[in-house]
């Protein structure tokens, strides 16, 4: 197997790898930084709410958004948030990894921070997962099946003081389609 491919979007000035799967440890193999300003100096300049984004499809191995993510979107925009999951899950090969962090939910910088427009939550990562849908009927879980594609596996979610860690594996082909 050739090298690992990462992308680390939103990189700001930060080029640490904060979240890693324990086989490939905190350091990059083959990063590519993306960020909205040229002043970050990144790889890509590319605003994340510019979908898809400019990579082609099973490109990378990992996806790294460390507290970038709450800044895209706004809260409610549905159509928004499943295009930009399925432009992830498409840009990443199969078994891929998005590693991110986000404000916990008990967090004061949640909603403190002006250019935070939407919650991240384990309870988001559940419509992501194809094989959830299983409850549509059962419970008041929405049925977004006809307007996502894509199949990502909620693998690690933890809260860390005011910091929401995660991490979610691509399936492909998508499960239960």
């Amino acid at each position: 197997m050739g090298r690992r491919r990462e992308l680390l979007i939103g990189c700001g000035r930060r080029r640490t790898k904060t979240l890693y799967l324990d086989a490939f440890g905190p350091e990059w193999s083959e990063l590519t930084t993306l960020d909205l300003f040229d002043t970050h100096t990144p790889d890509v300049v590319c605003d994340l709410e510019t979908l898809p984004l400019p990579f082609a499809d099973d490109s990378f191995d990992e996806i790294h958004a460390y507290e970038v993510l709450e800044h895209t979107g706004r809260q409610g925009d549905w159509r928004f948030f499943f295009a930009q999951f399925a432009d992830f899950w498409r840009i990443l090969r199969p078994d891929g990894v998005l590693c991110g962090t986000s404000p916990a939910l008990g967090s004061p910088w949640l909603w403190g921070d002006p250019g935070h427009t939407r919650v991240i939550s384990p309870q988001s990562f559940l419509f992501l997962d194809q094989l959830q849908y299983a409850q549509v009927g059962t419970t008041p879980m929405t049925d977004y099946r006809a307007v996502y594609r894509g199949d990502f596996d909620l693998e690690v979610s933890a809260v860390n003081g005011d910091t929401y860690g995660y991490m979610l594996r691509a399936h492909k082909p998508i499960r239960g389609a």
